[in-house]
């Protein structure tokens, strides 16, 4: 088990679900409703296992892409991560299925894959590098263990990037 392969594996899960998202019938608001309510406690679930798992630790043995260095590569991360969840919580504001909503999704699937590209193209990268496998496989077992203990769904809630990198440097 390691842990760059996990994410890289859940960012194709969140892929197929905005894509099944695109799928659903437009005018089944209960079926929309709850496709989005699964990817949207997925999307946090994955954000916050990556923040007590995974990025704490790519602070200690990452080095940072050519262009920066880890710490800017982390305090992107979580403000992505925060771009995300504020698209997620726009979505809140609208009824299921109105324009209004679909650009929420939208907001909250470009967010995301932006993030995702990024991540995918830098930090994972960099970690692999600089982790050892043992470490990978031990965050591995964490993060996974909290996204099953935490299944349905955990709040929103921002983070100010700054204050997480010096609390987990």
């Amino acid at each position: 088990m390691d842990i760059t392969e996990i994410i890289l594996e859940q960012h194709h899960q969140q892929r197929r679900m905005f894509a099944y998202l695109d799928e659903m019938p437009r005018g089944d608001n209960e079926a929309l409703g709850a496709m989005w309510d699964r990817l949207a406690a997925f999307l946090e679930v994955h954000a916050e296992g990556e923040e007590k798992y995974f990025y704490p630790q790519v602070l200690k043995l990452g080095k940072g892409n050519p262009d920066g260095d880890v710490h800017d590569e982390v305090e992107d991360a979580v403000s992505d991560h925060n771009d995300i969840r504020d698209a997620v919580k726009k979505t809140q504001d609208h009824t299921v299925g109105t324009d209004e909503w679909w650009t929420a999704v939208w907001e909250a699937r470009k967010a995301n894959d932006d993030h995702m590209g990024e991540e995918e193209r830098e930090d994972l990268l960099d970690f692999r590098h600089h982790a050892d496998l043992q470490t990978r496989h031990d965050i591995a077992v964490q993060f996974l263990a909290y996204e099953a203990k935490n299944f349905a769904g955990i709040p929103i809630v921002d983070k100010d990037p700054e204050a997480y990198i010096e609390q987990n440097s």
